[in-house]
Order: C-alpha cells, then sequence, then structure tokens
C-alpha cells in the first residue's frame, strides 16, 4: 500500500515537474528580458527543489535484509544461481534511463533562448525612445546629394532592421538635398520599400535640408536619444549634446567620444547580417 501511494506521489511529480517546464520556457520566450535575477534565481531553486525531492523518493523506502553467508556453491546449481541473481534487480535501484530523462528535463529547462531582432534593438539602443538617422549611406544605397538628383534606392539589407526601429522608437529620418525632385525620389523610394506602411514612420519626419549645419540643428532640436550618421565631423560636434551616436563607416575608426559608436553599417550594428 505504501510503495502504491509513493508511486502515485512520483507520478504526481513528474507532471507537475513538465507542466512547469511549458509554462516556463513560454514565459521565457516571451518576455526573458522582464525577468530580474532574483525571479530567475527562485525559478531556478524551485526546479532543483522538485528534482531532488523527486530523487529522494526514489531512493529505497527500508534498508536491505541482511543477506544470509553464502555456502560455496555446488558445480550443479552455479548456473542457476547466477542466472537468478542477473534476473532479479532492487526495487530501489533506480536505472540510468531514468537518471537520462531527469537531466534532459533540467537541461530543456535551462536551455538558453535566442533573442529575436526586436529584441537585439531595443538592447543595442539601451532603451532608447527618439532615433535620428542619416539616410544617405545607411538606408539608401547611394552615398552624396548629386546621385540622388538621378535616383534614390533603399538597401533591402537595412529594411527589416529599420522597420523594427520603427516599431519601438520614435525615429526620424533626414538628408541634405540639392533639389526638390530629390526630395520626391526619396519619399518614392521609402514608399515603394514599405516603410510607410509596414512601420510606424510617415513622410512628415523625413527631413530636408540644403546644407550639412542643417542636419545639425535638426538634430539639436529633436534631441535624440540616438544619432545615426556617417559625417565623422557631424559624429563630433553632436557628441556633447547626444546621448549616444552610432558612426556608419565601411572602415575601422577610432572611437572619437566615449558616448559614440562604429559599425561598417546599421544592420551589422544589429548583428542582423
Amino acid at each position: 500500500m505504501a510503495e502504491s501511494s509513493k508511486e502515485e506521489l512520483v507520478q504526481l511529480i513528474k507532471r507537475f515537474g513538465a507542466y512547469l517546464t511549458v509554462k516556463m520556457s513560454n514565459l521565457f520566450s516571451i518576455s526573458f528580458q522582464s525577468l530580474n535575477s532574483r525571479s530567475l534565481g527562485a525559478v531556478a531553486g524551485l526546479a532543483v527543489a522538485i528534482i531532488f525531492t523527486w530523487r529522494l523518493l526514489r531512493s529505497p523506502g527500508e534498508p536491505q535484509r541482511r543477506q544470509p553467508k553464502r555456502q560455496a556453491p555446488t558445480s550443479g546449481s552455479s548456473a542457476i544461481t547466477s542466472h537468478s541473481n542477473a534476473a532479479l534487480v532492487p526495487p530501489g535501484v533506480s536505472s540510468s534511463s531514468e537518471d537520462t530523462r531527469a537531466q534532459n528535463v533540467v537541461d530543456q529547462f535551462f536551455q538558453p533562448v535566442k533573442p529575436t531582432l526586436g529584441q537585439i534593438v531595443r538592447q543595442k539602443l539601451s532603451e532608447g525612445r527618439k532615433v535620428t538617422c542619416r539616410l544617405l549611406g545607411v538606408i539608401l544605397e547611394e552615398s552624396s546629394p548629386e546621385e540622388l538628383q538621378k535616383q534614390a534606392t533603399v538597401r533591402s539589407s537595412v529594411l527589416e532592421v529599420l522597420l523594427e526601429i520603427t516599431k519601438f522608437c520614435d525615429l526620424y529620418l533626414m538628408e541634405r538635398i540639392l533639389d526638390d525632385e530629390s526630395e520626391t525620389k526619396v519619399l518614392l523610394a521609402l514608399e515603394d520599400a514599405g516603410v510607410f506602411t509596414s512601420g510606424g514612420l510617415v513622410k512628415d519626419k523625413v527631413l530636408f535640408s540644403s546644407t550639412e549645419n542643417g542636419r545639425i540643428s535638426f538634430v539639436r532640436q529633436l534631441e535624440p536619444d540616438w544619432h545615426i550618421d556617417t559625417n565623422p565631423e557631424i559624429v563630433s560636434q553632436l557628441a556633447r549634446f547626444i546621448k549616444y551616436q552610432l558612426h556608419i563607416s565601411p572602415t575601422r575608426t577610432e572611437r572619437s567620444a566615449a558616448n559614440v559608436f562604429s559599425s561598417p553599417s546599421l544592420e551589422q550594428f544589429f548583428g542582423s547580417v
């Protein structure tokens, strides 16, 4: 009767452990970053306690009886005795397969969850809520205002990151242009790429100026948490006014200030390529 009750309790703990593993895995995949170290420690402690209790209940409930002294087996009975000993398994001894299954449950519970691109964007931007970004050389394939007079092309590799930024941040795009036709080409390229429909960006947040100083003025007026630019002089001038900056440069450059980061491209900074 006692052995039956113990088995029922073990089965109940197994089911509860499996249920807890599924629930915790779902919770980790939805909002892993929202757990602080104290909450994570409590969950880990609970899992260890369950496994320890399970193994404790599976240990032998009573000491084994003393084996009577064996007499020297006769030649005729030695084969039968060895066969009987091999067939008998003590009831309290756990099998290696059960231990392996228990270890697999623990490994699955503590398996690291790969963060999504959205989570990486928020982490890299340090939860910044406002971002300003230059278009040429960052969002567009073109690198000069003269090229915009002919065409404007959105870089396909940056589009996914750009849309993620618009989900979490108040994004402003800006560029120096030489004529109104260039402005029209840029807005049309952004629209064709789906930036205004898939993301949270509106055309009123795409700003144009006729000089580089105009872009500096835009950034200082908006007071963003992050500014992204390719011009090292502008980055240097804004370093003491803006909390963080990202300098996009194909060649490795030295950091001009502690709050200035650098990367060959916007998508590489967020690890999406």
